[in-house]
């Protein structure tokens, strides 16, 4: 069993901002997406301050977010990166296999990259994460680096509580056609 400690609070300010994000795509009736909490089992709780210091995971996540968007199934998963370089070891054989069963179900399934030392947050769509992903299981590189993304899909972040992902969302829809 995984354990949780302070290390599973790195991406709390990015999904503080999407979770703001998916308020403000609510209140203007665009999209309906749900942070999906980890189900734990806490194992020591600080009696002073009653926060949980230590903790099991009861099963292995999938995605971070779900929903619906104008009608279409989404589901996503945020990450933070450093630097140029997302190794794929942040990315686990099952959540892909969700995404995977999830697109073929006629959803839409990404991840919101915040490169921290950029400023930057990306969509990647599923489809490109596959291609990142076979090729390490085909025994490339087991990371991909930030000049093989596609410059369009960097998120306009002007707007500092706000992370306008549904801009790239149409973007990725157009694509499939």
């Amino acid at each position: 069993m995984a354990t949780w400690n302070s290390r599973g609070l790195r991406g709390s300010t990015l999904e503080e901002l999407i979770n703001r994000t998916n308020e403000r795509y609510l209140d203007e009736e665009l999209a309906l997406i749900q942070k999906i909490p980890t189900p734990i089992t806490p194992i020591n709780i600080d009696k002073e301050t009653r926060h949980i210091t230590l903790a099991y995971f009861d099963q292995k996540s999938t995605v971070d977010y779900i929903g619906a968007v104008q009608g279409i199934p989404v589901c996503f998963d945020a990450k933070e990166c450093a630097v140029d370089t997302f190794t794929l070891e942040n990315i686990h054989p099952h959540q892909v296999q969700f995404m995977e069963s999830f697109e073929k179900q006629d959803g839409i399934a990404f991840f919101l990259i915040y490169y921290t030392k950029r400023g930057e947050y990306y969509y990647l769509t599923f489809r490109k994460l596959k291609e990142f992903w076979d090729r390490a299981a085909n025994g490339g590189r087991k990371s991909f680096r930030y000049d093989e993304l596609d410059p369009e899909y960097v998120i306009s972040n002007d707007d500092v509580s706000f992370i306008p992902y549904l801009e790239k969302l149409q973007k990725d829809l157009e694509s499939r056609d």
